[in-house]
């Protein structure tokens, strides 16, 4: 299995955001927020289900997510 990762900054917060390659050679997306102020604490977010054949578009799902998250609860 292969992993792609990337890791931004959006206002306080850092994603990563990543993809796993399943058994059936699509990827699934990942995402971890951790808040840069007090409290630190990781939060791993839920992406969106998909199809995802390349481990680039599950990586922009994910950040798309992060922002979404970040503006609704961040």
């Amino acid at each position: 299995m292969t992993q792609a990762t990337k890791i931004c900054q959006h206002q306080n917060y850092e994603l990563k955001c990543s993809a796993k390659m399943l058994d059936n050679g699509e990827y699934v997306p990942l995402l971890v927020i951790t808040k840069q102020v007090w409290p630190t604490r990781p939060r791993e977010i839920a992406v969106r289900r998909g199809d995802y054949t390349t481990a680039e578009a599950a990586v922009e799902a994910a950040y798309a997510q992060g922002l979404e998250w970040i503006a609704n609860y961040g």
